[in-house]
């Protein structure tokens, strides 16, 4: 089962580390010291939800129509491939994450921008509803859970990483050279995923 689980982990965090408007205000929050936990909590809740969703609701009605299942797999490797091309054309023209200097909010509006940056992205819906919920269609049971907690476990991982450890990340961040490596990495990883998808339907 273990392996299951770590492919969803590495799919799920190669997905949302990728710079983005959520992960910016996540680090911002960080940085502020304020509302850590209620924004880290409500963004790895909403984002595990979405991929339960996805799990659970079309990759389950996808395994249950075969050729659904393979074209939704060979889509899935393909977005892989595209998505791991983009971000070696991120790493040759690499760009730091920059931060506003923002003012502190009250938690209440704090707690309706983290579900907005979630909710309202469309982005999210691609990757947990169609591609993480799209490659979990191959598994059943007990191999589809594991996938699913996996990939759920990322998120509350990477947020709550970036949320707490903003202030030792944000220098890092803002430098072009770090988003090179993390780009490039996130590449390779998208390839190797896309390959595991690949060699599942030989």
């Amino acid at each position: 089962m273990y392996a299951f689980y770590l492919e969803g982990f590495l799919l799920s965090l190669g997905l949302i580390v990728a710079i983005g408007a959520q992960n910016a205000f996540v680090l911002r929050q960080g940085l502020m010291s304020s509302h850590i936990f209620l924004v880290c909590l409500l963004c790895s809740i909403s984002d595990a939800t979405l991929i339960f969703i996805g799990v659970y609701g079309v990759g389950s009605w996808l395994s249950s129509i075969n050729a659904a299942r393979v074209a939704i797999t060979l889509m899935a490797a393909l977005f892989l491939l595209f998505y791991g091309f983009l971000r070696i054309r991120s790493a040759t023209h690499p760009v730091g994450l920059e931060l506003e200097h923002a003012k502190a909010t009250s938690r209440k509006t704090t707690a309706f921008t983290a579900l907005a940056f979630t909710w309202l992205n469309p982005h999210v819906y691609m990757d947990t509803l169609l591609l993480i919920g799209g490659a979990s269609a191959r598994y059943v049971g007990s191999e589809r859970s594991a996938f699913a907690i996996g990939a759920a476990t990322a998120s509350f991982v990477f947020f709550f990483s970036l949320g707490y450890g903003a202030r030792l990340l944000s220098s890092k961040l803002s430098q072009p050279t770090i988003w090179r490596f993390i780009d490039s990495s996130i590449a390779l990883l998208m390839f190797i995923l896309s390959g595991v998808l690949i060699c599942s339907l030989v």
